[in-house]
Parts: structure tokens; sequence; C-alpha cells
């Protein structure tokens, strides 16, 4: 497959003499963590800034997923790419690609995923842990933002797979926040309908231990687009309250 490269950023890699797989490959840049191995190769994260522009360079080597699809495997970033492409075709809020390529040398399968950074935006995990420190007013908006971003997410017939509050990104607009995902390799097309978005969700609530039940509700009511004191919002919070019991039992 040919290079993808985002024709907003073009100009500027461009400028830098990045516009082609093996210069991304080969610039020298420090990884922002350990890289993951396994699968029978490696897969890492860089951090790169341009012209006072943020952005993640993700590199991997024989980094394989294996699938019924590609039961020899495929990069996983080719997964990841699909679907941050097939988000913004859905309109899901979601992170950016940048550039997109895969190149094999000497049998050795690497493949890069660059990323536009989302500096100015924080993850819902960082948020927690200051909960009791925001307002009633920022808490209630940030509630309404996770649970519109999960009702777009699901009316578009897709479930996330990892909807957890590190890969939830909030940026406050006004009295408002903005939501969007990151993370997305493990997207797919929704099957059981109710119980796909079920098992969704829950897994948010259950990292979100610091929201009470009329917070959770709150979620709902947005997720649902319904009142909060509604018979859809008790039906949705019994079953979510009842799976996240069973998985906690299950331990």
């Amino acid at each position: 497959m040919s290079d993808f490269i985002a024709d907003a950023d073009r100009a500027l890699l461009e400028r830098h003499g990045l516009a082609d797989f093996d210069s991304l490959w080969e610039v020298e840049l420090d990884a922002v963590d350990e890289p993951n191995t396994g699968r029978g190769g490696w897969s890492s994260v860089f951090r790169l800034e341009l012209e006072g522009s943020g952005y993640y360079l993700k590199r991997q080597s024989n980094y394989l997923t294996r699938t019924l699809h590609h039961p020899l495997g495929e990069p996983s970033f080719s997964r990841e790419f699909r679907n941050i492409s097939l988000y913004q075709t859905l309109g899901i809020p979601a992170l950016h690609a940048v550039f997109y390529g895969e190149k094999k040398v000497e049998g050795e399968r690497r493949a890069i995923l660059m990323t536009r950074a989302l500096d100015g935006w924080t993850d819902l995990d960082t948020l927690l842990t200051q909960w009791g420190e925001l307002s009633a007013t920022q808490r209630l908006a940030i509630l309404q933002a996770c649970g519109q971003l999960a009702r777009t997410l699901h009316k578009a017939g897709q479930v996330h797979g990892c909807f957890y509050p590190k890969h939830i990104f909030l940026k406050a607009r006004g009295g408002a926040y903005l939501a969007q995902l990151i993370d997305l390799e493990k997207t797919r097309k929704s099957i059981f309908g109710q119980r796909d978005r079920v098992k969704d969700l829950e897994p948010l609530l259950r990292r979100a231990p610091v929201w009470n039940e009329a917070e959770i509700r709150e979620m709902l009511a947005a997720y649902l687009h319904a009142p909060g004191n509604s018979g859809l919002v008790e039906a949705w919070w019994q079953r979510l309250a009842k799976r996240g019991s069973h998985k906690r039992s299950n331990r």
C-alpha cells in the first residue's frame, strides 16, 4: 500500500524532510516509554515537535496481529489506522492520523503510525484524580461529555473495546467539555446491540470509582438522551450495576 499523509500536515513534514517512510523511521527521537515487546517483534512511541506542533510517532517491527481476515498477521498499527479513518468517516471524535506506512525490509515487517498530539486536552484518568477539586458545574459537564461521546460512538454502530478513562480525552470549551477517543485498535462493529453497548460502557464505570450513583445517572442521561429520573436510565443503571458486580466477583 502507498503511504498515507494528511493533507493538512504534508507541507510541514516536507519542510523538515520527513514526508516519507524511511525518513520517519530513521529520525532520532527519545521514546516516551519502554517499548512493547512480544508478538515476535517490538513497538515503540516517540514524541516529535515541529514548529510548535506536537506529534506522536509510533514505529513497530514484526509486531503483528492475527485475525480471521489476516491469519498470517498484519502490523497492529494497520488496524488502528483503519479505525482512525473509519471514525473520521463516521463522525466519531478521535485522534487524527498524520502519516501511515508499511515496509518490508529483508523479511522484517515495519510500520509507522504518526498522529497529532492532543496538547491542551486532558485524559479522564487525570481528571478523576482531581474530581473532588472540580466544581459541580465542571463535574456535570464532564459526565455529559462522556455520555455524549459514548452515544455518538454507539449510534454509529461501533464499540470501542477499551472505553477506559485513560482513552477518553477532554478539553473545556465555554461551560462545556469536548471529548474524543484514542487507542482504537480494538474497535469493532457492534453485533449484539444492547449487550455490546453495556459491555463497552461498564469498564468505564468500574475504572471511575469516584463517580457516585447520581453522577453515573447523569452520564447515562446524556448517553441515552433521556431525563435522569426516567425508566430508561433506571434500566440501564441496573444492567450496568449488575454487570459490574459480576465482573468484580469474578476477579
